[in-house]
């Protein structure tokens, strides 16, 4: 599975990168994928969690910080969190849109 998962460095997940088209795939690989993929995504609500709690910490830097410069960067960190959680989400629910292709 190393060469189907690779580690993505900004969401701390390792996610699918297929060579081929699903359906390329023997059953036993897919499957296989599926398991593997399952593993990873479960790993995902803990990931977004993480990430909720670091912007709140950075809100709360911004709400004391005084100086306008580092108050923009404060908010961008929380803006990069924030995509972050949101790509997450995204690669949440792929799960949804893999398992129909199981059962066919």
């Amino acid at each position: 599975m190393d060469d189907i998962f690779r580690w993505n460095e900004r969401l701390g997940i390792a996610l699918p990168e297929l060579q081929q088209e699903w359906e390329g795939y023997s059953e036993q690989v897919r499957a296989a994928i599926v398991t593997q993929w399952e593993i990873i995504r479960g790993t995902i609500p803990d990931r977004v969690f993480a990430y909720e709690r670091l912007i709140h910490v950075k809100q709360a830097e911004l709400f004391e910080e005084e100086d306008f410069e580092t108050s923009c960067c404060i908010n961008s960190e929380i803006a990069e969190l924030a995509s972050r959680i949101n790509d997450l989400h995204i690669w949440y629910r792929i799960n949804q849109e893999i398992e129909p292709r199981r059962h066919s």
